[in-house]
């Protein structure tokens, strides 16, 4: 069975957005897939587009074929920094940050009372 990775079209009339699938080579571009691997957005600036690249090494090790639109946006996902967990910012703190707790003062005893006077 021969798979392809390409878009599928999906969303209203004139407002295309795709998704980009693994399927069957035989199936209709509207038809089943066996997988879903991103997205694209031809209308949004930027990075319009979000691929899973480990899904798609997956399927191209297996020997998918991918249509000319995939493999372009596979090239530029390939060219995007990769943020790591690690390497992302730190979360900004908040502008008013609760107080330290306090620690209660140690208990008075009769003794220490008597002393201080």
């Amino acid at each position: 069975m021969a798979i392809r990775v390409r878009l599928r079209r999906m969303g209203s009339r004139n407002k295309p957005f795709y998704r980009v699938v693994a399927a069957d080579a035989r199936a209709s571009t509207v038809g089943r897939f066996k997988e879903t691997l991103g997205w694209y957005d031809p209308e949004k600036d930027g990075v319009n587009f979000k691929l899973n690249l480990d899904r798609i090494d997956y399927w191209q090790g297996n020997g998918a074929q991918f249509s000319g639109t995939v493999s372009s946006l596979v090239k530029r996902a390939r060219k995007l920094p990769v943020e790591d967990p690690a390497s992302a910012p730190a979360p900004v703190a908040a502008e008013n940050p609760a107080p330290p707790p306090v620690e209660p003062e140690p208990a008075a005893t009769p003794d220490s009372e008597a002393e201080e006077s």
